[in-house]
């Protein structure tokens, strides 16, 4: 189906989002730009968009075969995709399965502890005060979402991590940790938004732990673009 791309409703630090003539269909377009530390490091990773675009898309496509709803619509092309339109649920979900980033930092221990189960945390989505780490009580207090809203949420982030750990393990990838967003419908359907990339996840290889994320950028460690493109074609095959 074509949808034509009407006004610009919002621009993120990633992706640029667009009206459409279905009032219930958005079209995102990614962007290269790239930011860590909340906003604070700017840079650009040349090809992010259109990897970190297609890359979303093949995996949520993967999502819904196994149950888990998702706002995808259709790729429209290497760097736009139509998806459903959302109200974002203004809590950030990280799931981890090994510790690294501000876990390992926070809690005073190395990278590369294996969990023996994933750790789940929540985030206020909130730029100006620095995304801060919630919990339930915290975001029912705040009436950001439902204690209904917060279970499904939970469920949902706990079967991504099983469905896609095991498909990136196929694929010589650990899933270390990652970050999801999620939206309701018009009709109050919560769905998986947002985006699944290096950009919200860290990939290490599993043999070498090499890291294949924007960690590379964070950290100035160097081939960024490659590490991305590495990523994409083990798991696109391109």
């Amino acid at each position: 189906m074509s949808y034509e791309k009407l006004e610009q409703l919002y621009e993120g630090k990633a992706k640029k989002v667009f009206a459409t003539s279905d009032p219930n269909v958005v079209i995102v377009s990614y962007k290269d730009d790239a930011t860590a530390f909340n906003g604070l490091k700017k840079g650009t990773i040349t090809g992010k968009g259109a990897i970190n675009n297609r890359m979303t898309n093949n995996l949520m496509r993967r999502l819904e075969e196994k149950g888990v709803p998702t706002h995808y619509v259709e790729e429209l092309s290497d760097r736009e995709t139509a998806v459903k339109k959302v109200s974002i649920v203004p809590l950030e979900v990280i799931i981890r399965n090994i510790s690294a980033g501000s876990f390992a930092k926070r809690y005073g221990v190395e990278e590369g502890i294996v969990f023996e189960q994933p750790t789940i945390e929540f985030s206020y989505k909130n730029d100006e005060l620095g995304d801060p780490l919630m919990n339930s009580y915290h975001a029912l207090a705040l009436k950001l979402a439902t204690q209904e809203e917060i279970d499904t949420i939970k469920a949902y982030s706990f079967k991504i991590n099983e469905v896609l750990k095991a498909f990136l393990l196929q694929h010589g990838i650990e899933l270390v940790d990652f970050k999801l967003e999620f939206g309701k419908l018009a009709d109050g359907t919560i769905v998986l938004a947002d985006e699944i990339s290096p950009d919200t996840c860290r990939f290490w290889d599993v043999k070498t732990h090499e890291k294949l994320d924007k960690d590379r950028f964070r950290r100035d460690m160097g081939g960024v673009e490659d590490a991305y493109q590495e990523v994409m074609r083990r798991i696109i095959g391109e």
